[in-house]
């Protein structure tokens, strides 16, 4: 099982561009994980054929805000994995996620733009970074993958 994983779109509907992006980035998963800052839930709807998992992040509008929880403990394929925008955290993110939830495999964070894919005290924490909003630490935006398999790995890219 693959798991795309995109956080800080921030953009209120979908263009074709982005929709392009998406479906270059995610055409093998079966799952999406979005880490907040979506902006608008509109943004979702590209991934209608996906099982999608989302948080909201605190540039979010109202409408996102009302249908998406702050954070959230998923179970697949035989891992947890914690979801979360992060905020507000800006330093010692892994230090403060791990108290956000209670023992999982995975937590899945955004909010920074900093990609980030390493294990810490035996958790693996993915930050995609920023998918459409490359900041100071890229000149593109980046994505993750996450397989699961007999063993959980994850992947960041550059989006192309």
């Amino acid at each position: 099982m693959k798991i795309g994983v995109l956080s800080d779109t921030h953009i209120n509907s979908p263009t074709p561009g982005f929709l392009q992006k998406i479906q270059f980035c995610f055409h093998d998963c079966d799952v999406i994980f979005h880490a907040g800052d979506l902006t608008d839930i509109a943004v979702l709807q590209v991934f209608k054929d996906k099982e999608v998992y989302g948080v909201h992040g605190n540039m979010c509008m109202p409408s996102s805000r009302s249908v998406l929880p702050k954070r959230q403990v998923i179970e697949l394929g035989g891992y947890s994995f914690g979801l979360t925008h992060g905020d507000p955290y800006r330093t010692q993110v892994e230090d403060h996620l791990i108290h956000d939830f209670p023992p999982v495999d995975c937590i899945v964070s955004g909010h920074t733009h900093i990609p980030v894919c390493h294990t810490m005290y035996g958790v693996l924490f993915m930050n995609p970074g920023s998918f459409t909003s490359p900041g100071r630490h890229t000149s593109r935006g980046t994505y993750g993958i996450l397989t699961l398999g007999e063993t959980l790995s994850g992947q960041l890219f550059e989006v192309a």
